[in-house]
């Protein structure tokens, strides 16, 4: 059983969002809850919440569907962390020239499966 969660335009890099990402690719969901909860930085709350927004997705479908769930039993299957657009925005330059300043942005899929 696989469950999702999105998260789109999220004001964060996908770069930067990547590198939290790789820390919890293939862990329990448990484990990278706990992982994500000490890792400072930026993304680190958003994929947790995201992931934890997963378990709650698995759960739902599974009282829906009226098979048994335990969630000791899910990992993250995949995470994959995508650009989105760029926010554009101008700085005002040396002899009044300006500059463009792409403010980026990340699509952050996740996947939890059961082992």
């Amino acid at each position: 059983m696989e469950s999702t969660a999105k998260l789109r335009y999220a004001k964060v890099s996908a770069q930067k969002a990547r590198l939290v990402a790789d820390l919890v690719r293939g862990r329990d969901a448990s484990e990278a809850i706990e992982i994500l909860q000490f890792t400072r930085k930026k993304s680190a709350p958003l994929i947790q919440k995201l992931v934890e927004s997963a378990i709650a997705n698995a759960e739902h479908s599974a009282e829906q569907t009226g098979d048994d769930l335990d969630v000791d039993e899910l990992y993250v299957k995949t995470i994959t962390v995508d650009e989105g657009p760029g926010l554009r925005r101008f700085r005002p330059r040396a002899q009044g020239r300006a500059t463009r300043i792409v403010k980026k942005t990340s699509h952050i899929n996740v996947v939890l499966g059961t082992r």
